[in-house]
């Protein structure tokens, strides 16, 4: 009998080993070269990071915590990752920083590739006799990817940018094959970690997520240099030269305050309020900030345009908030509650987390020439209309599960259509709203502040991913023995709690947006 899920793993990867050259070639005379190095390491990095994500919850709810009972394992397991993704989306708005002022784009990815190959590879440590189990080795990991991570994610798409000029019309194409790195990463990830990890040893899963980050590393570094120029190097080369105290110089002091941080982030990383609360606070005082210097600008066009990226801030983050379920809740909800077996094999759970990496790469085409044809007809809808939608699709497809629980579950087990179709509307969700809003972050927001402003706006997707954890816990059933809930039982724990904030709430919030649009459109004084 065939093996479907390593025929998914093999398939994918052929797609991928056509797809690559193809776009590659295609492209080859167009751009610069450096675009291509860039674009696959992104796509390593990313598979790092999916690959870790496809197991990390199921990892923690089956074998990390499983001595604790369902309810408890599910719980700790749901809130150590939305701690993970929230401060994964915090610490890029510091690596940014770091990078303008002292290392310099090309510095600050390195750095950030080699802390996190080493993080996932230790995570990797998990499988060795005597490291099994161990929360100690497995936090200290997440806490170094996290660290990596904040040296990465923000400078690889601003490295990008340095090879265009700022009214480049290449520029937009060369986000877009980006983005598709991104996404192809993904893809690749949860296909081939996700079936490593369930069906030979969460270890090597995790392990061949580190492999992929080492190769995005290598390839960086050993072509790099050819192609680069003198691109992403620091502004000011003497600035991280300069002492600061102890003999130290500035960048030393960096890297000693990154090694002091693992600790702290090891701490926030255990299920607790700490964090949350912090977010709150940061989110607070930037939102102020923003509000006050909006008030304050002598040009009340531009205040009010940043006034509606305070607005959609909120709204942006009610969405990571339901959309990042896919990672949390809904991996567990996949692994107990969907009918996973086709033509007589059975799907592993972490494998279905690829479809959203599948549907970016083959609804993006389609959106960019939907947006580019409505735009001719004078028919594109506005920022704020995109976002509606966006959330509107959130519930859509959150309603499909619902539906599809209460109306077509057999013994507990929900038709695998109904998770196909959610994914396939949570991906449509994420491309109204996701390069939208780093579209309106460069419009909207004053010259001398666009990259405080983005920052901002990734707080947002940290809030997000913060709260998805709180709304992931309430699915976390068990009884009060410690005993497992029956499937049937556990299918209306996830229903109930998905009817209510990602159907009911959603809806009600996108009524508010509804009511907010004209105020916005306004607001935005002619920029669409």
């Amino acid at each position: 009998m065939q093996d479907i899920a390593l025929l998914l793993l093999i398939s994918g990867w052929v797609f991928v080993l056509i797809w690559i050259p193809i776009v590659i070639y295609s492209n080859r005379k167009i751009h610069p070269k450096a675009l291509f190095i860039i674009f696959l390491t992104e796509m390593w990095e990313r598979f790092s990071y999916y690959g870790m994500r496809a197991l990390l919850t199921l990892y923690m709810a089956k074998v990390l915590y499983a001595n604790l009972g369902e309810q408890q394992a599910n719980t700790k397991a749901i809130g150590v990752y939305g701690a993970y993704t929230a401060m994964a989306y915090l610490f890029p708005v510091v690596g940014g920083v770091i990078a303008d002022r002292f290392f310099g784009f090309r510095k600050s990815v390195i750095i950030g590739a080699a802390l996190m190959a080493i993080g996932h590879i230790t995570l990797g440590m998990q499988g060795i006799p005597g490291f099994e189990s161990n929360q100690t080795i497995f936090f200290l990991s997440l806490a170094i990817i996290i660290l990596g991570n904040g040296y990465f994610k923000p400078n690889m798409s601003s490295f990008l940018g340095t090879f265009y000029e700022p009214d480049d019309p290449r520029k937009d194409s060369a986000y877009s094959i980006f983005y598709m790195g991104v996404n192809t990463g993904s893809l690749l990830a949860m296909l081939t970690c996700g079936y490593v990890g369930q069906r030979i040893g969460w270890h090597y899963g995790f392990g061949l997520a580190g492999i992929g980050m080492t190769l995005g590393l290598i390839l960086f570094m050993w072509l790099g240099p050819k192609y680069f120029e003198d691109k992403g190097l620091p502004n000011d080369p003497n600035a991280g030269k300069k002492p600061l105290f102890a003999g130290l110089n500035v960048n030393s002091t960096i890297i000693l305050g990154t090694i002091v941080l693992i600790p702290v982030v090891m701490f926030l990383l255990n299920p607790n309020a700490i964090l949350s609360r912090v977010l709150l606070a940061v989110s607070i005082l930037i939102l102020s900030y923003i509000i006050w210097h909006a008030l304050s600008l002598p040009d009340r066009k531009e205040g009010q345009r940043l006034l509606v990226i305070v607005f959609l801030f909120f709204f942006h983050m009610i969405f990571w908030m339901l959309f990042e379920q896919a990672g949390g809740s809904i991996a567990l909800f996949t692994d107990k509650n969907v009918n996973r077996m086709v033509l007589g094999t059975e799907i592993p759970a972490s494998q279905f987390g690829a479809l959203n990496g599948f549907f970016v790469i083959l609804l993006a085409p389609l959106f960019s020439w939907m947006w580019m044809w409505l735009g001719k007809r004078k028919m594109e809808p506005s920022t704020p209309m995109k976002f509606l939608l966006g959330l509107f699709q959130i519930a859509l497809g959150f309603g499909l599960i619902v539906w599809g629980a209460r109306s077509f579950a057999t013994d507990g087990l929900m038709p695998l259509v109904f998770l196909v179709l959610m994914y396939f509307f949570h991906t449509s969700g994420e491309l109204s709203i996701s390069p939208i809003g780093l579209s309106m972050i460069s419009k909207l927001s004053p010259a001398k502040m666009v990259g405080f402003v983005m920052g901002a706006w990734y707080l947002s997707i940290s809030l997000g991913n913060s709260m998805a954890s709180e709304i992931g816990k309430l699915t976390a059933g068990g009884n009060l023995d410690g005993s497992k809930l029956s499937r049937t039982d556990s299918l209306v724990v996830y229903t109930d709690t998905y009817l209510l904030w990602g159907i009911y709430v959603v809806l009600g919030i996108t009524v508010v947006l509804a009511l907010l649009i004209p105020l916005l459109r306004k607001w935005m004084h002619g920029i669409h």
